[in-house]
């Protein structure tokens, strides 16, 4: 199922930024649960609520993003017209959740995915998890690195996600992407990180945080210190999932744009370096989570059938559901 831009439509920025702003989504049902984290935190997740017995496909979003994202809204109304079940987990601090400790969430928090999927593979049979940007970097961390043949989900796939840190980072702190898209997270990055000094006292330099504009000035001061990786650099080098991608043993599909804005195509992966369980799907055009398709003003439907394509052949023969909700 190859993808291609539209005529009207070319170029990586446009692919990025037209769907989120201008193709219209409705939103599911959502069925929300609120869930204690073990060290005391709060985060939401929106069901949709499917068959019983049918699987579940659950998504992690990207940076700041939530259930409200184009491409949530895209893939949990493709996932309900199936009568599977989905669940869109938000991080910590996202979704309109309150976040009241100093960790937050990053790339390399295969902690907490874990977490997540360890309480769902409770509720339902069988399981495939997306993630979407930084969630697919979290994922992928997860997925691969830790937890190898025991990894939960049936299958993955991980869309736009930074392989590289180092270098979708740099390439955001420059030029164009800089003032397009590193201002944009800023703006509710810093926020959060105001309140959250609020809190904790002393927890960074806040003269420091006003005057960031940079995500190696906004990790090197917050990301990074908090989450115990020291600098920016050390953090983004870490929590890249790239160098671990030969390590995957569940079926798994990594969904990168060679005109993607936010990573380099001299950044993404050939097949020497995955595993065999990994299918690599580079098409020229679709920006970053954008692939748009169709005549004016576009579809974003591309995306979620290209997913469950993959997924589909992966999971188990539904069974009844293991627990109820």
């Amino acid at each position: 199922m190859s993808y291609r831009a539209p005529r009207w439509l070319r170029g990586g920025h446009a692919q990025t930024i037209w769907p989120a702003l201008a193709v219209k989504q409705d939103a599911p049902s959502y069925r929300r649960e609120l869930w204690d984290t073990p060290d005391g935190a709060r985060i939401a997740l929106d069901f949709v609520d499917g068959q019983p017995g049918a699987p579940l496909v659950v998504l992690f979003h990207g940076l700041e993003g939530s259930s409200a994202s184009h491409y949530a809204k895209a893939l949990m109304q493709a996932v309900a017209a199936r009568g599977w079940h989905g669940a869109v987990s938000h991080f910590r601090g996202c979704g309109g959740v309150d976040n009241p400790l100093p960790r937050a969430y990053h790339a390399g928090d295969a902690a907490e995915v874990r977490w997540i999927l360890q309480r769902l593979s409770g509720r339902f049979a069988a399981i495939a998890a997306v993630g979407v940007s930084l969630g697919g970097s979290m994922l992928l961390n997860y997925y691969l690195a830790d937890d190898g043949e025991a990894a939960l989900p049936q299958a993955a796939a991980a869309v736009s996600a930074p392989l590289d840190l180092v270098a979708a980072s740099t390439r955001l702190d420059r030029g164009l992407g800089k003032l397009l898209y590193t201002r944009m997270f800023m703006d509710t990055l810093k926020p959060k990180a105001m309140a959250s000094l609020q809190r904790h006292p002393g927890l960074f330099d806040g003269a420091r945080l006003s005057r960031a504009r940079t995500f190696i000035e906004f990790d090197d001061l917050v990301t990074a210190p908090i989450h115990g990786f020291g600098t920016a650099l050390n953090y983004w080098t870490q929590a890249s999932s790239k160098p671990r991608l030969g390590q995957i043993a569940r079926p798994t599909l990594v969904l990168n744009a060679r005109n993607d804005p936010f990573l380099p195509e001299s950044a993404l992966p050939d097949a020497s370096q995955v595993s065999p369980a990994v299918t690599l799907d580079f098409p020229r055009d679709g920006g970053h989570v954008g692939f748009a398709t169709g005549p004016f003003p576009g579809r974003i439907d591309w995306l979620p059938q290209r997913l469950l394509e993959f997924i589909a052949p992966h999971l188990q023969s539904a069974s009844p559901e293991r627990h109820s909700r």
